[in-house]
């Protein structure tokens, strides 16, 4: 494959640091006209972060962004969007109440002499946009009216509507069906014979394969390698998207075998999840593994009942459990700590101690009157136990770091007396340190007798936490698999569906 002398748009040791944390360190990308590329890596790579440094919402600290070979520096995303770059998310916000013109020209409608939005030519432009990418329905229909896919492809022709010289696609196929899959297939083709810049995000390497022209991988937020998809087998790729070292020490820890404690059986959702069946004993860490998409939140959101599932049995020591509520699960001993604990998981504004007891004013109070010594007995207790660092128990949580604001989080359940405990991204955003006294108490619940679930995206700590790990795709089961059969070319080879068909390791 002949390449163009000059990428469209090409970046150089671009650098970005936030707080406590370098998501890019001196990446290189180059984009081709009437190419694909798709960029390649492990969940906190750095792809997100490239894609809002190259659509304006974020500046890089160092580095260099070209267009043409020219520098350029985008102010915001308009100045992106005006050097003609677009992105279509996985989650483009869209208006069902707006017609598909409307919606396509949202904020950049035509006018007329008098300043407003000439509604003629905004269709006509809107209908010559969906004809040029083979949409087959009406600029005037109500959104509302149309499937996912066809909401997809609304959002294609929007991007395309800023005569975009360069289309960034993020996890674009997360939401279709195979035969709306293959039809994107085909649009990408006709924006590369468009003279179309194609930057192309997913973790399915069937795709990649089928679609990229070059490819290009990032590691822990570093750039790794480039080049012709051509020259490149799926192996190789994987084995660079993973090729680190477990570089953290993990507590050591020796499986015990147990009685069971949960059950779930053919647990299902409309749209999030399906046929999710596994058993956690006593004492066991149960990692689940799987890449942007796979549902494991979800369903581990379902099982704490936050959403209801459509099917499906779940059983606590042998006894069903009917859970349709946050209520119901903790009722059950089933506790949850969400990813995102800055806004599901702490209350910003309350002090430690009013977090921890939250969830347990029945232990604290008396005749509906909250007794503030138990209170505060309650959260020492556990506080103590997860090493929490606070002025005192009065300071706002909000004040505290992401490690402690965590430990907050996860003594605000252990102090309901729970069975079982889903820790969602345990250590996301903590530093070293905090994640070494997360990891030792863990360890140290798990012998205790507490039976954990341990949603990650982190290799290392999958592989170093977990007793078992299972491997989600799509919404689904793909592989469950023991201690000894763990490694990073297994985990991501799974969950990128490179092997052909899911199989049941012995465990």
């Amino acid at each position: 494959m002949t390449e163009s002398v000059t990428p469209v748009v090409s970046m150089d040791a671009i650098t970005k640091t936030f707080p406590g944390v370098k998501a890019l360190d001196s990446v290189q990308l180059d984009l081709y006209a009437g190419q694909v590329t798709a960029l390649v890596g492990e969940n906190g790579a750095g792809k997100s972060t490239t894609v809002k440094i190259l659509t304006g919402i974020y500046q890089p600290d160092e580095g260099t962004i070209r267009i043409d070979g020219d520098p350029i520096r985008f102010a915001n995303a308009n100045a992106a969007g005006d050097a003609g770059i677009t992105a279509i998310h996985q989650e483009t916000v869209l208006f069902d109440e707006l017609s598909v013109a409307e919606n396509i020209f949202l904020g950049h409608a035509p006018r007329n002499t008098f300043g407003l939005i000439d509604s003629r030519a905004m269709h006509e432009a809107a209908s010559k946009l969906l004809e040029s990418i083979g949409a087959m329905f009406s600029s005037r229909t109500k959104l509302r009216d149309l499937g996912i896919a066809n909401k997809h492809l609304v959002a294609i022709a929007r991007a395309l509507s800023v005569d975009a010289r360069v289309v960034i696609m993020d996890e674009p196929t997360a939401a279709l069906s195979h035969k709306e899959i293959s039809e994107l297939y085909e649009l990408i083709e006709t924006l590369k014979t468009q003279g179309k810049a194609i930057l192309f995000i997913s973790h399915k390497f069937d795709e990649i394969f089928r679609i990229a022209d070059h490819y290009v991988v990032f590691r822990d937020g570093a750039f790794v390698d480039k080049g012709l998809i051509a020259d490149i087998s799926q192996d190789a790729l994987v084995e660079m998207m993973v090729g680190r070292t477990v570089d953290h020490i993990f507590p050591e820890r020796e499986a015990t075998v147990a009685s069971d404690v949960l059950k779930v059986i053919n647990y299902g959702h409309p749209t999030e999840f399906a046929d999710i069946s596994f058993t956690l004993k006593a004492g066991e860490i149960l990692g689940f593994y799987g890449l942007v998409g796979a549902g494991r939140s979800e369903f581990m959101q379902s099982l704490f009942g936050i959403t209801r599932p459509s099917s499906g049995v779940c059983e606590i020591n042998g006894k069903t459990c009917n859970i349709r509520s946050p209520a119901d699960a903790i009722a059950n001993g089933i506790v949850y700590v969400p990813e995102d604990r800055g806004k599901q998981g702490a209350i910003i504004g309350l002090p430690i101690f009013q977090n921890i007891t939250l969830p347990s004013l029945g232990q604290t109070s008396k005749s509906g009157f909250l007794r503030l010594v138990e209170e505060f007995k309650l959260a020492r207790e556990y506080s103590e136990r997860l090493d929490l660092r606070a002025a005192s128990l009065d300071q706002d949580v909000g004040n505290l770091s992401g490690g402690n604001q965590q430990k907050v989080v996860i003594a605000k359940w252990l102090a309901t007396r729970p069975q079982v405990i889903i820790l969602d991204e345990p250590t996301k955003g903590v530093d070293i340190g905090s994640k070494a006294a997360v990891h030792d108490f863990m360890a140290e619940l798990a012998a205790q007798g507490l039976s954990i679930i341990m949603v990650s995206s982190e290799i290392p700590e999958i592989i170093g936490m977990s007793d078992r790990v299972i491997v989600m795709r799509d919404g689904r089961i793909e592989v469950e698999l023991s201690d000894k059969k763990l490694s990073p070319e297994t985990l991501v080879r799974h969950a990128a569906g490179i092997t052909t068909t899911p199989q049941m390791a012995e465990v």
